[in-house]
């Protein structure tokens, strides 16, 4: 059982960085200065993001 809650805590983590990485994407690179984020980073952003999941 122990397999199993690790193997579904890393999709969760993979869901949350695509889902990061498809919403950052869809911004202009005037919304993202507006949040502090350089279209570089959306990335390291986005596993910043599946680590606090």
């Amino acid at each position: 059982m122990l397999l199993w809650g690790l193997v579904a805590k890393q999709v969760r983590r993979y869901q949350a960085y695509r889902r990061t990485i498809a919403e950052l994407s869809q911004l202009d690179d005037r919304t993202l200065a507006d949040i502090n984020v350089a279209r570089g980073e959306i990335t390291s952003v986005a596993r910043r993001a599946a680590a606090a999941a």
